[in-house]
């Protein structure tokens, strides 16, 4: 059925999946990058500083000053998404700053944005777009980010993201794979945002406190970790906290021991999960990080928030920030990548 404004149109019910659930599942990806990352860089072109080789959060080049030195470094990404929620602007809020937060993740400061759409023309009003470019809009000019343009195609399913430019200083990067032992584990945002908004997809009820998270800026968090001289950290988003854990833990050769009674969820996560409102994509992060995870004690309802695919989650710092709860630890390599306590 066309959608028209007498019909209320459910945006969730347009796509398969739902914000960062809908990413392709991370054993896969990584099965699909293999080997990329031994790509040549162009001849003369700028040193490349963060690439394919760990899986981190932005691409990161250097922009050498005149005498040869890096003053400043690039950062670039790109992240879009079906719809999370059924209401345009709040869906083009969050995925501007989920596309954001990759470069609050790497240390950087958001400079340009150029909106990716994917609009089912022939189905939906082109005034629901409308409103989803205002989300965006508003988010990236709370960041400080100009928007210049962008790229649109006709597609059977509605997609929203922005490719983002940004820039850092090259000694203050914030990387996943300068974790060291010893380092407390920060969290910025509290966990459940995928078991909220599946149920809001298979329900129509709103989660206020999803959707205020979600449209939160990871600006304040990144600048408080640069602040407090940390160098090691991830956003949490489709791979859950387990899966961008893992691969933290991974990258910088540490394991990461998270204490299960202090990580912070968001009201209602639970009873969600119990209410069986748990993605596809949940279920394959789980799937992915339990052969390097020692699960403890943790339940089976524990394991899968845990692994709950987020969007446009909070960081993940290695280092203690003002704010933030500490959920753990780093400590030298052991059998596992990640273990729960």
């Amino acid at each position: 059925m066309t959608a028209t404004h007498e019909t209320p149109v459910r945006l969730t019910q347009f796509a398969h999946g739902g914000g960062c659930a809908c990413k392709i599942p991370p054993g896969e990806l990584e099965d699909v990058l293999g080997g990329l990352s031994a790509a040549l860089p162009a001849p003369g072109g700028a040193p490349l500083l963060v690439g394919l080789a760990t899986g981190d959060d932005a691409a990161v080049v250097a922009l050498p000053a005149p005498d040869g030195t890096p003053a400043q470094a690039m950062v670039s990404t790109a992240d879009f998404f079906t719809p999370v929620v059924d209401d345009p602007y709040d869906w083009g809020r969050i995925a501007a700053a989920n596309a954001l937060s990759d470069v609050y993740a790497m240390g950087g400061r958001p400079l340009l944005a150029v909106n990716l759409l994917a609009w089912p023309r022939d189905v939906l009003p082109f005034e629901l777009a409308r409103e989803v470019l205002r989300g965006g809009l508003e988010v990236a000019a709370e960041a400080g980010c100009h928007v210049g343009g962008g790229h649109s195609v006709d597609d059977p399913e509605p997609k929203y993201g922005m490719a983002v430019t940004g820039l850092a200083d090259p000694a203050r990067l914030l990387r996943n794979d300068a974790g060291r032992p010893g380092l407390p584990l920060s969290l910025t945002k509290p966990l459940g945002l995928g078991v909220l908004n599946n149920r809001h997809k298979a329900t129509g009820e709103r989660f206020e406190q999803a959707v205020a998270t979600m449209v939160a800026l990871n600006r304040d968090a990144s600048a408080a970790a640069l602040a407090a001289g940390a160098s090691c950290a991830t956003d949490v988003t489709g791979f859950g906290l387990l899966g961008h854990l893992h691969k933290l833990a991974r990258a910088s050769g540490v394991t990461a021991v998270v204490d299960t009674a202090a990580v912070p969820y968001l009201d209602g996560a639970r009873e969600a999960v119990r209410d069986g409102y748990v993605s596809g994509g949940t279920r394959r992060n789980l799937e992915w990080v339990a052969p390097h995870t020692d699960f403890g004690g943790a339940d089976t309802d524990t394991r899968l928030l845990l692994a709950d695919a987020q969007t446009s989650g909070g960081l993940l710092v290695a280092g203690e920030i003002p704010g933030a709860p500490v959920i753990g630890e780093l400590l030298p390599r052991g059998q596992h990548s990640v273990v729960l306590r």
